[in-house]
C-alpha cells in the first residue's frame, strides 16, 4: 500500500505541475489533493495548522492570479472587457480546436474576436492578442513557481515531522 500510495501522490504531482501549462487539467487542485492522499495512505499526523492555512493560501493566490496576471496582458495593451473573455474562453477551447497549437493561438484568437467585437480597429486587436499571449506566459510562470512551491513546502513539512 506504500508503492501505491506514492504512486498516487507523484501521478497527483505532475498532473497538478502539467496543470500549470496545459489548462484543462486542475493543476493546484491536484496538488492539493495529494496532501490528503498522503493523509489516508499515511497520517494527517504531520500536517497542521499552518501547513493547510499556509497550502489553502497558495491554492486562493492561484486562483486569483491566473485570471488575473492574463487578464492584465490584455489591458495592459489596450484591452476591453470583451478581450478578456475571448481570450478566457480561447484558453479553454483553443486546445481542442487547434490541437498542435491551440495553447498559445487560442488567446491570442479569442482576444483579437474579442476586441473586434468590441469595436476596434484589426490593428489594435491584434496588439490585445499579443498581450493576452504575454499574460499567458506570465500567469503560466506564477503558476508553476507556486505549484512548485507547494510541493517542496508538502516534501520538507513531512521531512520535518
Amino acid at each position: 500500500m506504500t508503492i501505491l500510495g506514492w504512486i498516487l501522490i507523484i501521478l497527483l504531482f505532475v498532473v497538478g505541475l502539467a496543470g500549470a501549462v496545459y489548462p484543462i487539467l486542475p493543476g493546484a487542485l491536484a496538488i492539493y489533493l495529494a496532501f490528503f492522499v498522503y493523509g489516508w495512505f499515511f497520517s494527517f499526523s504531520s500536517f497542521g495548522f499552518w501547513f493547510w492555512s499556509i497550502q489553502t493560501l497558495i491554492v486562493i493566490v492561484l486562483f486569483v492570479a491566473d485570471y488575473v496576471v492574463g487578464a492584465w496582458g490584455v489591458k495592459k495593451f489596450g484591452g476591453s472587457r470583451q478581450s478578456v473573455i475571448g481570450s478566457t474562453i480561447g484558453l479553454i477551447f483553443g486546445p481542442f480546436l487547434i490541437p498542435a497549437f491551440g495553447l498559445i493561438l487560442g488567446p491570442i484568437i479569442g482576444a483579437f474576436v474579442g476586441e473586434l467585437i468590441a469595436g476596434s480597429q484589426p490593428g489594435k486587436a491584434l496588439k490585445v492578442g499579443f498581450g493576452s499571449l504575454l499574460g499567458l506566459f506570465s500567469s503560466t510562470v506564477v503558476k508553476i513557481v507556486l505549484q512548485v512551491a507547494m510541493v517542496v513546502l508538502f516534501f520538507i513539512w513531512i521531512g520535518l515531522h
